[in-house]
């Protein structure tokens, strides 16, 4: 006999308006006041400390690390949501550059100039093939991005078939910030070079990116660690082009040299780019980009436990809460410190997400919770993709997603922001459960970082099911503080370092209000008679909604 059909009979023993109605509002607000500093902190201690080695996709951190969070979910009542008891095991393929291999050289009017792997360039390795290589004349691109839909294109005017094209990361300020972030990904820019012919990429610094990461801190990790990328059921490699047989990413001071004597100076780039200017031109000469690759197969779980709902009616659907569980590992020594902690990213997501979940374990709402913390995130949103292509339950009960990530409580916190709120239904309950803790709300801070879409909730959206990645803003409530700058601060000196541990300050009341609202959010989706519904005419509901 099938859960829901064990559940239902249950209901239907008892009355079913008792069973919806179990948790009373006085009882299911005291679960929510339950949320505690000491919890939280218990989580935290544990998932950061130097003993889990910083939670490395893979590693045994992150093993002991999964199986915490699955005794937590356990001793909580959750149901296993897995393929394996808690355990989805998700298949995935490294590859590791030769940094002995790497190569990087302009040809231009019959000279040869070698540029030098960490100080000039950066090189990863290829996802498929051991070894590659291409030569090929160089198109410099803007952004990259082609979106007609708002007249902004960086391929007017320019050929790029057989050629290796330049582009900025990121995407045109001009763009409303959540269509940016769709053209700004990655995928998005590879599919479109792809479709044009071309054959390499070359990744280019703005002055935003270099002020926001020092070249200093891609040359200490360049090479150091293995890429990854899941792998399909059919055991093809997810996301990877065969057209693009090489791909560099290159130092300001090495860019600077490379368009001097071209119809446009690195300078002239970085202005038209900041400009939302497109002002692509052939750099008339050729680069060599090679490399070889070391290849291999891993595996590392998503953990996944289940709230069963109350309603017949309604528990066969999915509010779905995620968070990703792994971290940096061990890297390059940080004044004496190789551990990556990840105390912010993401230990802290983890902790509010096993608080929620055991709230609605003691008071479940009408519809079914899952709960999700995924590996792989650190790697590219790997665990959470390979989910939304294979859910553990039918995609289409899949009524939303509520992702936790890199959540700061540096300081007393007084606004939130809910990215992706805008694009469903989902805003009004965030309002709700917002107003109710005291906090207000924020637009997004710094859509430049197009942070829509660098976190697990984009791998939802893109399967077509509403989704909101909350986090706190940067005002704070003493006016003696300055959040932006605390928040600034952070992204600067400990965001993917080895400082990002359990010596970082936690304002405690800003923690626990916020797993409060975060909470509350789920039980308003999880009791509605309604599901979430993308908002008419929304981009990302146009994309991907799912059709009937």
């Amino acid at each position: 006999m099938s859960a829901v059909l064990i559940l239902m009979t249950a209901v239907s023993a008892c009355g079913d308006r008792e069973a919806v109605d179990a948790a009373s509002p006085h009882a299911r607000q005291a679960s929510i006041d339950s949320i505690s500093t000491d919890a939280l902190q218990a989580h935290l201690d544990y998932l950061a400390d130097d003993a889990r080695e910083g939670r490395l996709t893979g590693e045994p951190g992150y093993e002991a690390a999964a199986r915490y969070v699955a005794g937590e979910f356990e001793r909580y009542g959750l149901e296993p949501g897995g393929t394996e008891g808690w355990f989805q095991q998700v298949p995935l393929q490294t590859y590791l550059v030769d940094t002995e291999s790497t190569t990087m050289v302009a040809h231009r009017d019959g000279e040869d100039r070698t540029l030098v792997f960490r100080e000039d360039f950066s090189m990863g390795g290829d996802k498929v093939r051991e070894e590659t290589s291409v030569r090929a004349e160089v198109v410099y691109v803007g952004y990259g991005v082609h979106a007609p839909e708002f007249g902004y294109s960086d391929y007017q005017g320019v050929d790029v078939e057989g050629k290796i094209v330049a582009m900025f990361s990121r995407g045109p300020a001009s763009l409303p910030h959540n269509e940016l972030a769709y053209y700004a990904s990655s995928r998005t820019k590879y599919r479109e070079a792809v479709s044009r012919g071309a054959v390499g990429i070359i990744s280019l610094r703005s002055r935003y990116a270099a002020a926001m990461y020092p070249w200093e801190r891609v040359k200490e990790s360049a090479g150091t660690k293995p890429g990854m990328t899941w792998v399909t059921l059919a055991g093809d490699a997810d996301n990877f082009y065969p057209e693009i047989r090489g791909a560099a990413y290159l130092n300001e001071d090495a860019a600077a040299q490379m368009f001097e004597g071209t119809p446009t100076s690195f300078e002239e780039a970085r202005d038209a780019a900041e400009a939302s200017r497109p002002a692509s031109v052939s750099l008339g000469y050729e680069v060599t980009l090679s490399r070889k690759t070391t290849i291999d197969r891993i595996e590392s779980p998503n953990v996944i436990g289940i709230v069963r709902g109350t309603d017949p009616e309604l528990a066969h659907e999915y509010v779905v809460y995620s968070g990703h569980l792994d971290g940096y590992g061990r890297g390059v020594p940080v004044n004496g410190d190789d551990i990556y902690n990840g105390a912010y990213d993401n230990a802290i997501g983890i902790s509010l997400l096993l608080e929620s979940a055991r709230v609605f374990a003691e008071n479940p709402p009408r519809r079914s919770v899952m709960f999700i913390a995924l590996t792989g995130e650190e790697k590219g949103l790997l665990g959470s993709d390979y989910f939304a292509h294979y859910p553990t339950v039918p995609v289409d009960s899949i009524v939303a997603n509520i992702n936790l990530d890199m959540t700061l409580f540096l300081f007393p916190v007084a606004d939130l922001v809910a990215f992706g709120a805008e694009h469903s239904s989902l805003k009004a309950s965030v309002e709700r459960a917002a107003t109710a803790e005291g906090f207000g709300l924020t637009p997004d801070p710094i859509p430049q970082e197009v942070i829509f879409i660098r976190s697990d909730q984009y791998s939802f959206v893109r399967q077509g099911v509403p989704a909101i990645y909350l986090v706190t803003g940067q005002q704070s409530t003493d006016p003696a503080i300055d959040g932006a700058a605390k928040v600034l601060e952070f992204r600067k000196e400990h965001y993917h370092r080895p400082s990002d541990d359990l010596s970082l300050p936690v304002d405690w009341d800003s923690a626990v209000r916020f797993a409060r609202t975060n909470t509350r959010i789920g039980y308003d989706v999880g009791d509605a008679d309604e599901r979430p519904t993308w908002n008419e005419g929304d981009f990302f509901g146009e994309k991907f909604a799912r059709k009937p």
